[in-house]
């Protein structure tokens, strides 16, 4: 999509400190980050949401999330980490264009309090 943000990114059109990149997938800093460590993984290919995902994309997420624990641990992640995919606006999703946040570092939050 022309007017994606992310895909401006992936095509060079907005600068990003990239942490990784091949012909399918791009990795790059969160410019608002929430940790220490948090970079986004998002696929060239434009795909709005996980939601719009088809078996047709089998292969590209499983890439996404195998590259996912080799990128953390290249950034110092060694004791673990956080992966957040938002889903629809329902689901938190600001940018409508598929990305899996790898977030770590410092002290993470829960992810949802339990009382």
């Amino acid at each position: 999509m022309s007017d994606c943000l992310f895909c401006k990114i992936t095509r060079g059109e907005i600068p990003c400190t990239k942490v990784y990149e091949d012909d399918e997938v791009l990795a790059f800093h969160d410019i608002h980050p929430v940790a220490p460590v948090h970079f986004m993984l998002i696929p060239k290919l434009h795909l709005a949401s996980l939601a719009d995902a088809e078996e047709a994309h089998a292969a590209l997420l499983g890439r996404m999330l195998l590259l996912a624990p080799k990128l953390a641990k290249e950034q110092g992640l060694d004791q673990g980490f956080r992966t957040v995919i938002n889903t629809g606006k329902g689901g938190g999703q600001e940018v409508f264009h598929l990305h899996i946040h790898v977030i770590g570092g410092g002290n993470i939050p829960p992810m949802v309090r339990r009382g």
